[in-house]
């Protein structure tokens, strides 16, 4: 669909993908925004901010802010999510990674092209919320590289560019009235949440 779109001459379609790489609900969406978006011909582009400084600027609140009672709804729903999705998902040993490495890694990684996007973001995922690793660790984050077909030192060659960019999808986010994570951002129309895809899905097709 997608080169039957170019050869036409219409516009492609892009999908803005803000994700944060530590977040469950990400990890839950899985490769479903990949899979959607090449249902559609559509173009995913994978934004990966830094949370923490995206909620207070969007009236939101860190998990450590929040009321305890949200919290604990929130771990009861990502349990339920995770059975019906057919997923592994356990309460992190590395509760607070430092995420930004492997979203550097991921911004090098799109940038350099030529592997599985969607199953690096998923194997971050799973090493945080099935494995108990530190998503923060330099080989953790090699191994999700390599295994996806990218050349591990790809962060290492491309650091700058992605530190500058991982500042500006924050910037490009707020802007573009995103307040949470993973939130896609397609034309003018916003889908907040993994248990959006549908509507993301229909909205593509036409449907909605």
């Amino acid at each position: 669909m997608g080169t039957r779109a170019k050869a036409e001459g219409l516009q492609v379609k892009q999908i803005d993908y803000y994700l944060a790489l530590q977040s469950p609900w990400v990890y839950l969406a899985g490769r479903r925004p990949a899979e959607i978006a090449a249902q559609h011909g559509a173009r995913l582009v994978y934004k990966p901010l830094d949370p923490a400084a995206l909620f207070p600027r969007t009236g939101g609140k860190v998990r450590d802010e929040r009321h305890p009672s949200r919290n604990s709804y929130a771990a009861e729903d990502r349990a339920r999510q995770a059975k019906l999705l057919g997923v592994d998902l356990r309460e992190p040993l590395f509760r607070s990674p430092n995420a930004a490495p492997a979203a550097y890694a991921l911004i090098a990684a799109q940038s350099a092209g030529g592997g599985d996007l969607a199953g690096y973001v998923q194997a971050i995922g799973r090493a945080m919320w099935a494995e108990g690793k530190d998503i923060g660790d330099d080989e953790v984050i090699a191994a999700a590289l390599a295994s996806n077909g990218f050349d591990p030192k790809v962060a290492d060659r491309g650091m700058l560019m992605a530190a500058e960019t991982y500042g500006a999808n924050l910037e490009e986010a707020v802007t573009a009235g995103v307040f949470g994570v993973p939130f896609f951002v397609t034309g003018g129309a916003r889908f907040w949440g993994q248990d959006r895809l549908d509507m993301l899905d229909a909205h593509l097709g036409g449907r909605l």
